[in-house]
């Protein structure tokens, strides 16, 4: 249990600071529509960002991007980068044989984080470099990663997310509902993205398969394949990817094992462990 209870300047600071990192280039009110903060507050904590150097203001209209300052709070994190070495080669044959973009992904705090990723140019609706955050139910990554958690590990996330007011978190405000959802995906060994992650990011253009990326006794990540609902339906794309995916996350998993037996005893990363 922690000491102190949490200062909440510093929560809130951190949360625009995250938000303002996803987006790219925020103003006062897509930082209100994301985080639910008054406006009032949203500009006392830009204005001490800009202050310590880690965002910077652009007129005309006002907005707010982040500087290569805010890169040094993430020089001690390097799950992403292990992980995407590895996923690489194995991905990068994946798209070959199927034709259609994949990413492998690892959970942080309350966020998947792409390692890896197979989409090259195209369609901006596409575009997730590494290091992208996005949202764990709204995701067929972030679901499936969920799904897989150990009981406790999946309480712990789902009790952070129900406070975060997208959509797709409705789902962690009613754990019942949760738990029925997880266990489903538990037992096809698959989740999908959800519709009204689809309609707001997408469009509803795009839709998405995830599968865990798991031994036995320990979950890494979790992978995808995304498509492009008019050329592929859900029934079609499940039909033809689910069992290859399968396939693949599992050779990804084994090779995430043996990289980290050849490191020693004392290499670890974040993952959960994995739930049967």
């Amino acid at each position: 249990m922690p000491s102190f209870r949490p200062v909440i300047a510093l929560s809130r600071g951190l949360e625009i600071l995250r938000v303002i990192n996803q987006e790219r280039q925020s103003t006062v009110g897509s930082l209100h529509k994301a985080t639910g903060l008054n406006k009032a507050t949203i500009v006392r904590m830009l204005e001490t960002l800009e202050h310590e150097g880690y965002v910077v203001r652009r007129s005309g209209p006002p907005s707010y991007a982040p500087t290569g300052r805010a890169l040094l709070l993430s020089t001690g994190y390097d799950e992403p980068n292990w992980i995407g070495g590895i996923a690489e080669p194995i991905l990068n044959q994946f798209r070959q044989q199927i034709h259609w973009p994949s990413d492998v992904a690892v959970f942080d705090q309350d966020s998947m984080v792409i390692a890896h990723t197979t989409r090259v140019g195209g369609s901006l609706l596409f575009h997730r470099p590494p290091g992208f955050r996005f949202p764990v139910l709204g995701t067929s990554m972030g679901r499936s990663y969920l799904a897989f958690c150990e009981p406790a590990e999946q309480e712990r996330i789902a009790a952070r997310l129900a406070v975060s007011p997208e959509p797709w978190n409705d789902l962690a405000r009613t754990p019942a509902k949760l738990t029925k959802v997880l266990r489903a995906i538990r037992r096809s060994g698959f989740a999908v993205m959800d519709e009204s992650y689809s309609r707001s990011i997408f469009g509803g253009a795009v839709w998405a398969i995830g599968v865990p990326v798991a031994l036995p006794n320990r979950l890494f990540a979790s992978m995808n394949v995304m498509m492009l609902r008019e050329a592929v339906s859900p029934e079609e794309g499940l039909r033809r990817f689910v069992p290859q995916m399968k396939k693949v996350a599992s050779a990804l998993a084994e090779a995430l094992a043996a990289k980290l037996a050849a490191a020693g005893p004392s290499s670890s990363s974040g993952d959960c462990h994995f739930t049967q």
